[in-house]
This record gives C-alpha cells, sequence and structure tokens, in this order.
C-alpha cells in the first residue's frame, strides 16, 4: 500500500459543560453506579471530575502544541462529527482507499489495525448523512515528539485519574492501544537508530547493538541494518509493520529469526522508559534490574513507556526459503489434505532443531506455507532438512507445490517472502502455544482440533533452540516451543454486544478449547491470545507470574498502565457497556 502522508484534524474542541478546575488527588477514583453497585472508575469526559478546559490547554502548552483532540479518520466521510462540520469528498476518498493498508493506520494518530476494539462507529462510507460518533478511541492523544512530552502525558494521566493509552502502530490484536474517552500517548514518531560497533554497558556483553526509538518498525529496522557494513540483521517481527520497540518486545517477542538467536525480549541489553510516576529512567542489568527483567516479556503497556531499547545486532548470513502449497488446485479430497497437513505440522520439532521458521496459514482445503526459513542454508541444505516432509507427502499420495530459494542475506529473503497483512479486520482472537512434548507425544490429536478450529495462522517457532536458557519475564515454557498458531473469528461490522459475547464464547470454548485438550504441555501468548483466556496468568507467563504481579505492584501501585489480561490487572475492569475502567468489585 501506497504510503500516504498523515492526516488528522489538531483542532481541540472545548466542552461547555466541564466543570472542574483542578486536579484531582492521585489516590482518588471516580465513582460510579452499574447494575445496582458503585463502582470506583477512571474519570471521563461526562463526569465532574474531568479535567477543566484550563487544564486541558495547560497540557497542550506543555507538549508545545502536540495535543490533540480526537476525531476519527472517518469523520471526514460524514457531513459532521459531534456537531462540527467535517465532510471532505477528497479526504474521504483518500481513507477509505487506505482503510486496510497497514502502513497507513500505522502512520496514523490513533488508529486501530483490528477495528473490533474501536466499536466500529465511524466507517468510511457512502452515505455523508450516516452517523459517526467516537466510539472507543481515545479522546485525546497526545503525538510526543520528545521523553517530556511522554513524561506530561503520563503525569496528567496519573494526577487526573484519566485512563491511559500507549499508542505506536495500532497493530495490535487486542484493543491495547485504544480505550474510550482516555488519553493516548503516540510514540510513533521516535525514529532514532544508532548502530553500535562493540556494546561498553552493563551486563557482559561486548557484541554489536543498536539503540532504537519506540517508533521504528520491523522492516524499517531490518532496511537500515542491512545498510551496515558489515550487513547486520536481528531478530524482528514477522509482520514487517510490527513495531520493534514497545509491545512486540515487551510481550517476547516472536519472529523469522527466533528459532535461530531466541525471542526479540533475549536480545535487550537496555530500555529508556518513562514509569508511572513520570521519571525517565535507564534500565538495565546495572539500574532497576527488576523493572528491566519485567520489560522484557512481562507484558505490553504495563510497567513503563518505552522510549528507546538497546538490543544485540547479529552479522547477517545467507538464507533459504520455501514455499509450500497443498490446496484444492491439488485435491479436493478432504482425507488426503489433513493427511498433508498433519506430515508438514507433526515435523514442528524437527523443522526448530534445525533452527528454522516457518509461517503457514491453515483454511479449509487450503494450507500455504510462506516460508519455510532457512538461516545459514542453500537450496541443497533446505531441501535436505525438507526431504522427511516430502518423503511422507509421497508416501500418503498427497500432490502439493514448492518453490525452493536461496539469498546471499536474510534480509533478501525477509523483503521478497514476508508480506504486509491487511488492516481492518473486525474479528476476536485466541490461539495457542504447543511444546515439543505436545506435539511428539499428541501431534494427530492437536491436528484433529485443528479440524473445528475454522482455520488458523501458524507459526513454527522454537526459541529455546536458539537461547535456551535466559532470565527475563518471558513464560519458561516458550523454552520448548515448537508451534504457534492464531485462532479468530469474524464478526459483522454491525455486531451487537450480544453477538460478541457469543462469538467470545465460541472462541474460548469451541475452538480454543480442544487445541488446549491436544496440548497438556502448552501455553498462551500474550500479544496473540485470548481475552478469555482460562487462567490467563498462568498460561501467558507461567512460573514468572507472581514475581510479575508483585513488580507491578511495586512499579504501578495507581494502575496508571492498564492493558487487559497482563499482570495486576485482575484488580480491574472495563464497564458500562466496554467504556469505563474501574476497580473491580470484590
Amino acid at each position: 500500500m501506497t504510503l500516504r502522508r498523515l492526516f488528522w484534524f489538531s483542532l481541540i474542541f472545548l466542552a461547555p459543560w466541564i466543570i472542574r478546575s483542578q486536579a484531582i488527588e492521585e489516590s482518588d477514583l471516580n465513582p460510579f453506579r452499574w447494575n445496582n453497585a458503585v463502582y470506583s472508575c477512571k474519570c471521563y469526559e461526562e463526569d465532574r471530575c474531568w479535567p477543566s478546559i484550563e487544564t486541558w490547554n495547560k497540557l497542550n502548552t506543555t507538549v508545545h502544541g502536540q495535543l490533540h483532540r480526537v476525531i476519527p479518520d472517518a469523520a471526514v466521510c460524514y457531513n459532521s462529527f459531534e456537531g462540527n462540520p467535517t465532510f471532505n469528498a477528497t479526504a474521504c476518498a483518500e481513507v477509505t482507499q487506505n482503510f486496510g493498508g497497514q502502513q497507513w493506520q500505522s502512520d496514523r494518530a490513533v488508529a486501530a489495525h483490528w477495528i473490533l476494539w474501536t466499536n466500529n462507529t465511524c466507517l468510511p462510507t457512502t452515505n455523508p448523512d450516516g452517523r459517526c460518533s467516537l466510539g472507543y478511541y481515545p479522546r485525546y492523544v497526545i503525538l510526543a515528539k520528545t521523553r517530556q512530552h511522554i513524561q506530561a502525558g503520563v503525569d496528567f494521566a496519573r494526577k487526573n485519574n484519566i485512563r491511559l493509552v500507549i499508542r505506536n502502530t495500532g497493530h495490535d490484536f487486542l484493543g491495547r492501544s485504544t480505550g474510550y474517552g482516555s488519553l493516548a500517548i503516540n510514540t510513533h514518531s521516535f525514529k532514532d537508530v544508532k548502530f553500535i560497533r562493540k556494546h561498553t554497558g552493563p551486563g557482559g556483553y561486548t557484541g554489536g547493538a543498536v539503540t532504537v526509538g519506540a517508533g521504528i518498525q520491523g522492516r524499517e529496522l531490518l532496511r537500515l541494518a542491512n545498510q551496515e557494513k558489515p550487513k547486520l540483521t536481528l531478530v524482528t517481527g514477522e509482520c514487517p509493520t510490527v513495531g520493534f520497540a514497545g509491545g512486540f518486545i515487551q510481550g517476547g517477542g516472536h519472529g523469522p529469526l527466533a528459532s535461530f538467536h531466541g525471542m526479540a525480549a533475549d536480545q535487550v541489553l537496555s530500555f529508556d522508559v518513562v514509569t508511572a510516576d513520570g521519571k525517565f529512567r535507564t534500565v538495565n542489568a546495572a539500574q532497576d534490574r527488576d523493572l528491566f527483567w519485567a520489560l522484557k516479556g512481562g507484558g505490553p503497556g504495563t510497567f513503563a513507556v518505552v522510549v528507546s531499547v538497546t538490543v544485540k545486532t547479529f552479522t547477517d548470513i545467507p538464507a533459504a526459503g520455501i514455499v509450500l502449497n497443498i490446496n484444492q488446485t491439488h485435491t479436493t479430497d478432504e482425507t488426503l489434505f489433513w493427511k498433508g497437513f498433519a506430515a508438514f505440522h507433526n515435523l514442528a520439532n524437527h523443522w526448530v532443531e534445525n533452527g528454522m521458521f516457518v509461517y503457514y496459514e491453515l483454511f479449509p482445503g487450503s494450507l500455504h506455507v510462506q516460508p519455510f526459513v532457512g538461516p545459514n542454508m542453500d537450496k541443497e541444505k533446505i531441501t535436505e532438512v525438507l526431504q522427511p516432509l516430502l518423503d511422507q507427502l509421497a508416501k500418503d499420495s498427497v500432490p502439493y507445490s514448492i518453490d525452493v530459494k536461496e539469498y546471499a542475506t536474510f534480509f533478501d529473503l525477509y523483503i521478497d517472502l514476508f508480506q504486509d497483512e491487511g488492516a481492518g479486520a473486525n474479528a476476536l482472537v485466541g490461539g495457542r502455544l504447543f511444546t515439543k512434548q505436545d506435539i511428539a507425544e499428541h501431534g494427530d490429536e492437536i491436528v484433529e482440533a485443528y479440524k473445528t478450529s475454522g482455520g488458523a495462522v501458524g507459526h513454527i517457532v522454537g526459541p529455546g533452540t536458539g537461547a535456551p536458557e535466559v532470565d527475563n519475564a518471558i513464560n519458561p515454557v516458550w523454552r520448548n516451543a515448537s508451534s504457534f498458531s492464531i485462532t479468530n473469528i469474524w464478526l459483522d461490522m454491525n455486531a451487537t454486544l450480544a453477538d460478541k459475547a457469543t462469538a467470545q464464547k465460541r472462541l474460548t470454548e469451541e475452538i480454543d478449547g480442544p487445541l488446549r485438550a491436544a496440548s497438556p504441555h502448552g501455553a498462551a501468548y500474550v500479544n496473540e491470545g485470548d481475552l478469555e483466556e482460562p487462567n490467563w496468568q498462568v498460561a501467558y507467563w507461567g512460573s514468572n507470574y507472581p514475581r510479575l504481579k508483585a513488580l507491578k505492584a511495586k512499579w504501578d501501585p495507581r494502575g496508571v498502565f492498564y492493558a487487559r489480561t497482563t499482570p495486576g490487572t485482575e484488580a480491574w475492569e472495563v464497564i458500562d457497556y466496554g467504556r469505563r475502567l474501574c476497580k473491580k468489585k470484590e
């Protein structure tokens, strides 16, 4: 998708009914009655505790005019938004054309790639007389340009009891980068990158490194690394538009080189962050070591706002890739098709033990593998590694097509074989992480569970091959991982709350339930998992959870940062039809 210039409205509309002029005490929460109970909640625009016009204007001055009242991008397709004229035919055509493009969405102020969590109340339309409302988007956003802007936003949210959202690219399946009535801090402009030939900081590592601003995306970073001499590479995400430094790493971060080098969080040497008290800190093996540990896989948007991160780099190496297809152009025999998938997936341990990563899409009657990634392999070597699969497909008489390629560098493979995904999906997401033991002992059961899933996006990935022992917050189950899959349920754009609840129940029980049952040693992945994951604390973090929960209480005792199903959020819930963030009733 062609990258377009940023377009958003920046005028702050002032609400005359707001009457409060002084910030509330940090310990205050706003009482709100819901279902015959009184909750203690964050403060929202319709409440008396909402900051006054003067208070918001003062924040805008502090952040040098970078505070903007949010107007959804598609408001230009409607005659008005909140009583103000907004229709612009040219701008509407641009929004409509680009709405499904990930990079365009990433470069917006608050847009979300997966739109379910915005409540779909202002989508591109050809009916300008329709109604556009804010939905679950933030009320205000700071387009931060400096760390001081981030600090000002964190301080403001804390002191005024406003829900705070951290947003970089909006590449977010689970709605954590949006939130009704909140103040968002957009970190996407933090694009500084500095390569370090020899790291001299604490921790004992003396190899190559790079310090990366919070706004850098995976493909951007790999391009810059490829321009170094010698050419370098890193553990980034599979999708090229994923932001590198923030939620990706804080969730752990798997990607095409994870079986070869370990998870992205395994490579971290230092973070520059703003913590919940508004202080800027450099945390590493020598400074605030407990926070450093937690930030490496302990949950996105949970402990601090990342300003930059320093990670290990690696000299780029040759690589080979394979694209494999088994679909209805090859066979319409369902039994034969599933034999082919079983032959492929039951070899997951074999792939990761050879340092490989495999990305695949499984849908009824179609298996598209693009690609098998073989680091430090040529055509001959990757074909040799693939031979057990080819032998099994031949034995089972499963037809297929295959394309084997080799590249001078991993970067060349990445650019050729990894593609942007689409934006604008209205779906619920789930998933399951399978261990080597699960694959070895229950491989056929896992395949049977897939048959009722309706489809999955899969990643054969084993970080324990590249980094078997790492002291960080990532669920230890990842060290024995062999395969990870994302499941989902698509919803109509006008799905009701009841429709969403029904779909959520089906996802948790009927789609992910059989996958959990077939993998007794498995786990779940916080960045790409089910928000209703049973026993999510253990599923996402295993034995690390008690320590993470204690660190959340230490570093963010007032709950400034909130991202659902992350450490310490048991004490909070969203009520009032998906709007208000409140302390959970006992």
